[in-house]
């Protein structure tokens, strides 16, 4: 069997859009079809995004046909160990493909995604905006006990996933601390979970966002990603739930931009606008295309369906 992909890269975060699913997600929504995909079709998300085809940096992105006729495709997100709601660097990637593919030029785009329509704007420049799903932060300064660390305060929000925002942790938020700050955003991770800290309804807070001082944009951010990778990008689901808290506090204003710094030197802009008592954040930031090929499937190689534990 072989799969088309193309490959990109967003502020330095790779993404992997999958050409052509050669399987049934049925006729449900975007929401069904990602239940369908991660139950009955696991095994592919995995040759995708794991060894030997890939590494656990890489994100999935599955055009599918879209249930809303308004939008130009449906994307299911994923990654080295699940599904996702929403990728706001995979979707600047989406557009960036779309556009290397011929389906889409210069202007207003709809994605359609498991977490609800996003509104996107390919610039003539090549620089994509996203308008992202609305975003807000669901808890204020919560604290929990982590291992080793002690006393660790920071915000539950939603930016398309579910965030734990840090401001100022115990390592500085440096290239050269990579190793460490893994190790610290982990412990947090698993904490949350063992002290039963979610989101909404009980949702897993599976990415772990810590902030600190930057010379070029207004913050730096390293954040954690579900498989344990950290993300080369400033995240735009990240950067999301960041408007969502600065705008509950009063910190940043309707329309004012605030640019995010990765851990390894990229920016993404983001502004929002109020909807009711959430926010709609909408992100800029450059994808370019890197690589175009065939995923060959074998089911005679052991690990035909990627290498896991």
């Amino acid at each position: 069997m072989e799969v088309p992909f193309i490959d990109s890269h967003t502020a330095g975060e790779p993404t992997r859009v999958v050409v052509a699913f050669p399987f049934s997600l049925g006729e449900g929504s975007l929401a069904e079809q990602r239940e369908v995909f991660k139950t009955k079709w696991d095994h592919f998300r995995r040759a995708v995004c794991n060894e030997p085809r890939a590494s656990d940096t890489v994100v999935g992105a599955l055009l599918v046909s879209p249930t809303n006729p308004d939008c130009v495709t449906g994307v299911i997100f994923f990654n080295n160990v699940s599904v996702l709601g929403m990728c706001g660097h995979g979707t600047i990637g989406v557009v960036r493909t779309l556009q290397a593919m011929g389906r889409i030029t210069p202007g207003e785009h709809l994605l359609e995604t498991p977490v609800g329509v996003v509104r996107t704007t390919l610039h003539e420049d090549g620089r994509v905006t996203v308008q992202n799903v609305p975003a807000y932060r669901h808890l204020k300064q919560v604290q929990v006990e982590v291992p080793e660390y002690g006393t660790v305060t920071g915000d539950v929000a939603w930016g398309g996933n579910w965030f734990f925002l840090i401001q100022d942790g115990p390592v500085p938020v440096e290239f050269n601390n990579l190793e460490k700050l893994t190790d610290f955003t982990w412990a947090v991770r698993k904490a949350l979970e063992a002290q039963g800290i979610t989101g909404k309804d009980g949702a897993l807070i599976d990415h772990i966002e810590v902030f600190g001082p930057s010379e070029k944009a207004d913050s730096r951010n390293f954040v954690l990603c579900p498989g344990k990778a950290y993300d080369r990008s400033p995240c735009g689901t990240g950067t999301s739930a960041k408007l969502a808290c600065l705008a509950a506090e009063g910190k940043l204003q309707e329309g004012e931009v605030w640019k995010q710094e990765s851990i390894i030197g990229s920016v993404f802009e983001g502004t929002y606008q109020w909807q009711g008592n959430q926010v709609v954040p909408s992100i800029t930031g450059t994808a370019f295309v890197n690589m175009r090929g065939v995923l060959v499937l074998d089911e005679t190689d052991p690990y035909c369906w990627g290498i896991q534990a």
